[in-house]
C-alpha cells in the first residue's frame, strides 16, 4: 500500500466521538502554527495564506484509517515529521496529511484549504489519489519509488481502496 510508514498514534473518529460535533457539522477544518520566526519556508513566502489550513468531510475524518500521528518509528514525532501531533489520510495526496496541529474545527460548510486556495485548478479539496485524473502539469499514472528510482503503476486511493472507495461512488 501507498503509505508503509511505522505511524503510532490514534483513530481520529476516537477524539471526535469524544467531543460529540454538532448535527450541523459536516467537515473538519485542521490549522497548523503560525511561526515564520521558526519555520523557514513561512517566512520566504509571506504573501501564501499562513497559517496552513486542510479540510475533510466528517465521514472522511471518522474513517479507522485517518490518524492522529504522534509518533513514528517508535519515537516522538520530530518537528519535520509533524510534532507533536499530525494528520495521516493514507488515500489522499500528503498535503492533505496536516502537519504539527494547532486548531481543529467542526464546521458546516467546505473549508477552502491552502493549496485550493492558491491552485484550485492543481490542488482540489477532495484530493484522492486517482491516477486517472490527471495533474495540469503531469501524469499521475505512475510514481516514483524513492529507494530504487523505480516507476510503478500509482494505486487508486493509493491502494486503499477497499477501504475507503465507498465514500466517493464518482470514482
Amino acid at each position: 500500500m501507498g503509505d508503509d510508514l511505522p505511524w503510532t498514534g490514534f483513530q481520529l473518529s476516537k477524539l471526535i466521538e469524544k467531543v460529540v460535533p454538532k448535527p450541523e457539522a459536516k467537515f473538519v477544518r485542521f490549522e497548523t502554527f503560525n511561526r515564520p520566526d521558526q519555520a523557514p519556508g513561512m517566512a520566504k513566502t509571506p504573501h501564501y495564506p499562513w497559517p496552513y489550513h486542510e479540510g475533510l468531510r466528517l465521514d472522511e475524518a471518522m474513517n479507522p484509517l485517518t490518524l492522529v500521528a504522534t509518533g513514528i518509528y517508535g519515537k516522538p514525532l520530530p518537528k519535520q515529521h509533524g510534532a507533536p501531533i499530525r494528520l495521516v489520510v493514507p488515500w489522499k495526496y500528503g498535503y492533505k496529511s496536516i502537519k504539527s496541529i494547532v486548531k481543529i474545527e467542526f464546521v458546516k460548510k467546505q473549508p477552502t484549504t491552502f493549496w485550493e486556495t492558491l491552485l484550485p485548478d492543481e490542488y482540489p479539496f477532495w484530493s484522492n489519489v486517482n491516477p486517472k485524473v490527471p495533474h495540469p502539469r503531469w501524469s499521475q499514472m505512475t510514481e516514483r519509488i524513492i529507494d530504487t528510482g523505480d516507476r510503478v503503476k500509482t494505486q487508486p486511493f493509493n491502494g486503499y481502496g477497499s477501504y475507503v472507495a465507498t465514500m466517493y461512488p464518482a470514482a
